[in-house]
């Protein structure tokens, strides 16, 4: 058994798992540990509990320390090392006319490495541009290129709901999220509608998913074939998942009746798909 806590490196970023090897450590601690990159400083997360460490496919590495003084001041120098760096960068990327939008600079809290986020329509030839940065820096330069859902993580921003982005305050691993969710859940197929600042479908449809596919279990779908409750065959025009409530209009009435879905019983159900004029049209709101 051991005991550990979890590590943020960045707001909203992927928790990472070390053990206390005995340390006072508590939620809110900054820590300093070795990860794959390097030594670096993080934010602990979540509270200390034991657990076997056989759960792990990997060892687990402990936490170094606890952030003293010095330390602190070391993170502070590397925060004004990155703002001059992020300067340098674009300035360079200017001289070079390279198509590339740069979003984030990043150091390790040993200096041994600096990584440049950067978004791009396509793939740059960046070699010319690290080799600018190595030589005003004197340390590994790594430039990575990574998609407007991770942009958005980076910079945050307020969603349309008019709460800070999901993936820039708690969201770690990106879920997929696709156009059938918002076709199954009701929502209007309109691209402003369903999608996020990035661009991308919004990463709340993913949210409810589960919810909705347990309700289109024991609710007939939009055109499927019901019986009402004395016996009046008819066909589904509408229906709302959340109240249950749906419409169906049969021969006997020109106005649809309106039902409840524990009235009817589902002779023929119809299915939910996406029509090609819709696969064409939202295709680009599914991509990274």
């Amino acid at each position: 058994m051991k005991e550990i806590v979890g590590v943020r490196f960045r707001n909203g970023g992927k928790i990472y798992y070390f053990s206390t090897e005995n340390l006072d450590i508590k939620e809110g601690d900054i820590v300093i540990v070795e990860t794959s990159r390097g030594v670096e400083a993080g934010n602990v997360v979540t509270e200390k509990k034991t657990i076997d460490d056989e759960r792990f496919s990997v060892p687990i590495k402990p936490v170094m320390r606890v952030a003293k003084q010095s330390d602190m001041k070391i993170i502070s120098r590397n925060r004004e090392r990155e703002m001059e760096a992020f300067k340098v960068c674009e300035e360079k990327i200017a001289q070079r006319k390279l198509n590339m939008k740069l979003v984030e600079v990043e150091c390790t809290f040993d200096n041994n490495k600096i990584l440049f986020y950067f978004t791009a329509e396509s793939r740059v030839d960046f070699r010319e541009l690290v080799k600018d940065l190595a030589s005003v820096f004197k340390t590994r330069i790594e430039l990575r290129q990574i998609g407007v859902r991770d942009e958005a993580k980076v910079l945050g921003g307020i969603g349309i709901c008019g709460r800070e982005f999901c993936c820039k305050s708690y969201i770690g691993d990106f879920q997929p999220v696709s156009i059938k969710m918002a076709k199954e859940q009701g929502l209007s197929l309109n691209p402003v509608k369903i999608s996020g600042t990035c661009g991308r479908l919004m990463c709340c449809l993913k949210y409810e998913q589960n919810s909705y596919e347990e309700l289109l279990k024991i609710t007939p779908k939009v055109g499927a074939i019901v019986s009402t409750s004395d016996g009046t065959k008819g066909r589904v025009e509408d229906v709302n998942l959340i109240t249950g409530i749906i419409k169906v209009k049969t021969d006997k009435s020109e106005v649809p009746l309106t039902l409840s879905r524990s009235d009817v019983k589902i002779l023929r159900d119809a299915e939910i798909k996406l029509n090609r004029d819709e696969i064409k049209a939202l295709r680009n709101l599914e991509g990274k």
